[in-house]
């Protein structure tokens, strides 16, 4: 019998973001979602997709199965399906592992910076601090051109309910696209707006509005799938961490108590969607892909290794429920 009774069971996915190390990550914690619940999530109801997330959100939209991805994150060759013969460099495609001189040091939205000192109460810290940074100058033409080549020229995706969230850049809303009340993007631009990190990728222009990544209101944005009709929703989080390891480069622990903020924010908004009736699942890395991934989300070198170490530490997770839960939250010695 369906969560619903009556009905079969509607589920939502809500993909976060976390950077190149990020993506790789929810790639071994799809694998686990599948194998541990027996959950495809291209069937999943409405899936959301932030930054990092929002490429793969794109990707299982149009029908890329998660067997495939794993695939394509270790460079093997695709021979069916969407990405069937279709090549990505990895190590080219977001740019260096740290990003590039701005041309100016100035902040990078005056108009942001207006707009946060009006609202700076119903702002995140994140969304505001985002306007005082420079602008970035790295591409993310190629990611765009991966979703191009999974996606009808200029259209959204076959998926009827994904929703990729960016943050407009001058006026500092959250804007889902995809969703009803969302402007019209074609997909490529909406997750290339999805992923430009503010100081690192410039941001890209839509309807003659600049947005930037939507992980600056949220890393997962999972309140967004509050009163969808959802009685199941899982939240892959790789910026979320309910065990944390004990790092050693001061860098790497301030990344941790960071984690620690987006973590209770995170279950601010799992709270918000349970409210509305759905049970609600949040995984994100333990202290072995902690370790696997160090301190830096777009360490490249590291990807292949946190891929690996997810395959193994997700499907630990989710057949434990001690390691889900708010309840096992450590601090940073």
């Amino acid at each position: 019998m369906s969560a619903a009774g009556s009905r079969p069971t509607r589920r939502g996915l809500v993909l976060g973001g976390g950077g190149v190390l990020g993506a790789a990550w929810m790639i071994g914690a799809l694998a686990a979602l599948e194998d541990v619940h027996g959950v495809d999530p291209r069937d999943c109801d409405v899936i959301v997709g932030t930054s990092a997330g929002s490429v793969l959100a794109a990707l299982l939209g149009a029908g890329v199965s998660v067997e495939q991805l794993v695939a394509h994150q270790r460079g093997l060759p695709i021979t069916d399906g969407p990405l069937a013969g279709y090549s990505f460099d990895y190590e080219k495609a977001t740019g260096p592992s740290r990003p590039s001189r701005p041309k100016l040091l100035g902040p990078g939205s005056a108009k942001l910076i207006g707009s946060s000192l009006r609202r700076v109460r119903r702002m995140p810290p994140t969304a505001v601090l985002s306007g005082f940074l420079p602008t970035g100058t790295g591409s993310l033409a190629r990611i765009g051109h991966l979703v191009e080549a999974i996606t009808p020229m200029d259209e959204w995706s076959p998926h009827p309910d994904l929703w990729v969230v960016a943050m407009d850049y001058a006026d500092g809303r959250r804007v889902p696209f995809g969703k009803a009340e969302a402007p019209v993007a074609p997909l490529s631009d909406a997750v290339m707006a999805s992923c430009a990190i503010p100081a690192w990728f410039a941001p890209v222009r839509i309807d003659g509005r600049e947005y930037v990544d939507g992980g600056t209101w949220s890393a997962t944005n999972a309140d967004l799938v509050a009163g969808a009709g959802l009685d199941e929703v899982y939240v892959l989080a790789p910026m979320v961490s309910f065990h944390l390891d004990r790092p050693t480069t001061l860098l790497t622990r301030l990344e941790r108590r960071w984690r620690l903020q987006v973590t209770k924010r995170c279950l601010r908004e799992a709270d918000k969607v349970r409210s509305h009736g759905a049970n609600v699942t949040v995984i994100g890395p333990g202290p072995d892909d902690l370790e696997a991934m160090g301190g830096n989300a777009m360490d490249l070198p590291r990807r292949i290794k946190v891929l690996e170490t997810s395959l193994r530490s997700s499907v630990h997770t989710l057949r434990d429920p001690e390691n889900v839960g708010p309840d096992h939250l450590s601090e940073v010695g």
